[in-house]
């Protein structure tokens, strides 16, 4: 059997690439922050310089049924906050942000607060409605920081 030589380069090639890839480099030196036993996954993972943070949701006294979408708002950009200095990172190392929600019509008061409790610079953001959320939430962020 003989091999081609431009397959064989190439998987060669892939092969170093992969070796040399940052992702695969630092993924052995993931720090897990704020794992908790009871949940299925961890708050954060800080994999090098890069920070990527757990959806959070924003209750009220443990319950979201009834809590307006400003007050899910607010609670969420804390709960993140909390999760990003515990980390050593700070607001402003956050560089993108995905918000879900259950309704587009909330943007307009979601914004309103956003506005207000993120720091400038703004990060890139990517806001999606979504057909359900856990616990029937009106809104959950996910985030990720990088530092510098």
């Amino acid at each position: 059997m003989t091999r081609h030589p431009v397959r064989f380069a190439s998987r060669i090639a892939f092969a170093l690439l992969l070796a040399a890839s940052p992702v695969v480099m630092c993924a052995q030196a993931n720090q897990h922050i704020d794992a908790k036993p009871e949940l299925p996954f961890s708050q954060a993972v800080l994999a090098g310089n890069t920070l990527y943070v757990a959806g959070q949701e924003g209750p009220e006294n443990g319950k979201l049924e009834g809590v307006s979408i400003e007050t899910q708002t607010t609670n969420a950009i804390i709960a993140i906050q909390k999760v990003v200095e515990k980390a050593g990172f700070k607001m402003t190392d956050l560089v993108t942000v995905t918000v879900f929600l259950g309704d587009l019509n909330d943007v307009p008061k979601m914004n309103e607060i956003y506005k207000k409790l993120m720091p400038n610079p703004r990060p890139a953001r990517a806001t999606v409605q979504v057909a359900g959320l856990i616990g029937n939430a009106k809104i959950e962020i996910s985030a990720i920081a990088v530092k510098q």
